[in-house]
């Protein structure tokens, strides 16, 4: 099933909506909207009486549903502070949930041209996104450059979709075949069959994981992914030398990299695309890991279990491969992945402990935008804390402030670590302010339409 694109409908928008009262001088609360787009999405509006004239575009992050409410703002803690600084926040829930990029872009359009007919044309328009969202915020920067006057993608798969489902593919592939397991990887029939595999492939894993050769194994397929050594709130960060730790963590992200988009969600974006859209033919197992920001870690663990790392490569090599569906894999590029070229400014932040989408996405983005000539319009800035999308609510408002001043002054201001931490104590002092200096290593397996050769 292809869901094509509805922007020429959505841009014709009869409006449906259902909205609560009016606010009133002496409640001076905000003004709530709750609405239908025709395409059977639902919106949702918050506007302050206190309107400072800028209007947020959230777009949320990836939903498997069934429940598919509308959000217009990242959390529950920082809504209300943006409330209380004037920003009228609106947002879509897409029309159908898992990878809905042909009708999350048209929905989120929709919704600023609903919010611009009952409230007024915003004196400025901002997309921002986290996660999934962060992917829409980047289409919607590329596709729709005149309706909005910046962006902000937070945690954000700014790697483009060809690029995200090739990386997924590496490290369940390196599993497969390290540990024996015989498990479909692509081509997945229903969401029965994927959650089947990945329960089948995750039991593999969790007997592998008592002995000093399977974590190793373990650890190499971790690699092929970047997942790092700290991804959760809830771990110890190991110390720079303790392998066994480094693995421990990761062997959970690993399990969590099973259970969310290695099969399910593969299987719902598969029955979008109309075929398997990854492949890892003619792929160089050991140039990748030569590349990978815990190789370290990997060779470490090898020379402890006493096995042979040029080996296990070689085996991985010399398997057999994964051929892509190209209609698939054109559906997917058309869709879901990016030119780099940028029109507006965009502020891209990341956590550098992040086991979902790893930090490295940051590298693909920048390789795209500097290959399109857009560079000095993209800034980049990253949070020491583990998890995805683990962002305090002063990390999330300096990064909004930054981007509103560069479209202020017409320049790019106090992106470095300290100006954005003293930003963050400012706007929330309640919340940690943890902006680091920081490079990603580059993206694995980069895919972008800025290079035509990526799809060879």
């Amino acid at each position: 099933m292809r869901h094509g694109t509805r922007i020429a409908c959505a841009t014709a928008l009869l409006l449906t909506l259902t909205a609560a009262p009016a606010a009133t001088a002496a409640d001076a609360g905000p003004t709530h909207v709750d609405g239908q787009l025709p395409s059977g999405a639902t919106y949702m509006m918050d506007v302050p009486t206190n309107w400072n004239g800028t209007v947020l575009l959230f777009s949320h992050g990836y939903n498997a549903g069934p429940a598919n409410p509308a959000q217009d703002a990242p959390d529950a803690a920082t809504k209300p502070l943006l409330l209380q600084q004037g920003y009228a926040l609106i947002g879509s829930s897409y029309a159908s949930t898992g990878w809905a990029v042909t009708d999350a872009v048209p929905d989120q359009m929709a919704t600023l041209k609903a919010f611009t007919t009952r409230f007024g044309q915003a004196s400025r328009t901002l997309a921002w996104g986290r996660s999934y969202g962060g992917l829409v915020t980047t289409a919607i920067a590329e596709r729709h450059p005149d309706a909005i006057d910046g962006s902000l993608s937070m945690c954000g798969l700014v790697h483009g979709g060809v690029a995200n489902w090739n990386n997924t593919l590496d490290p369940v592939f390196a599993l497969k075949t390290l540990l024996g397991s015989d498990v479909p990887l692509v081509n997945l029939p229903t969401q029965q069959a994927a959650t089947d595999a990945a329960n089948t492939l995750t039991a593999t894993v969790d007997s592998a994981q008592s002995t000093t050769e399977g974590r190793a194994r373990i650890a190499l397929a971790a690699a092929l992914h970047n997942i790092p050594v700290w991804n959760a709130p809830t771990q110890t960060r190991p110390a720079a030398t303790d392998w066994d730790a480094q693995q421990a963590n990761q062997y959970d992200a690993v399990k969590g990299l099973l259970k969310i988009a290695a099969f399910n969600r593969r299987q719902e974006a598969e029955v979008r695309a109309g075929g398997n859209m990854s492949w890892n033919t003619g792929v160089d197992y050991a140039r990748l890991l030569g590349k990978s920001s815990v190789r370290k870690e990997v060779t470490e663990l090898y020379k402890k279990a006493g096995l042979s790392l040029t080996k296990d490569l070689a085996a991985l090599n010399r398997a057999p491969r994964i051929k892509a569906d190209q209609n698939a894999v054109s559906w997917m590029s058309s869709t879901s992945s990016f030119t780099g070229k940028l029109a507006k400014p965009q502020l891209s932040i990341h956590t550098i402990g992040d086991p979902l989408v790893p930090v490295q996405t940051e590298s693909a983005l920048r390789r795209a935008v500097t290959a399109a000539g857009s560079g000095p319009l993209l800034r980049q800035a990253y949070v020491d804390n583990a998890g995805h999308c683990t962002f305090s609510t002063a990390e999330q408002l300096a990064a909004l402030h930054t981007l509103e001043d560069r479209l202020t002054t017409g320049s790019w201001q106090g992106t470095d670590p300290a100006s954005l931490n003293a930003r963050a104590t400012a706007a929330d002092p309640t919340t940690p302010a943890r902006y680091v200096s920081y490079r990603p290593t580059p993206y694995l397996r980069p895919y972008d339409l800025a290079h035509p050769a990526d799809g060879r």
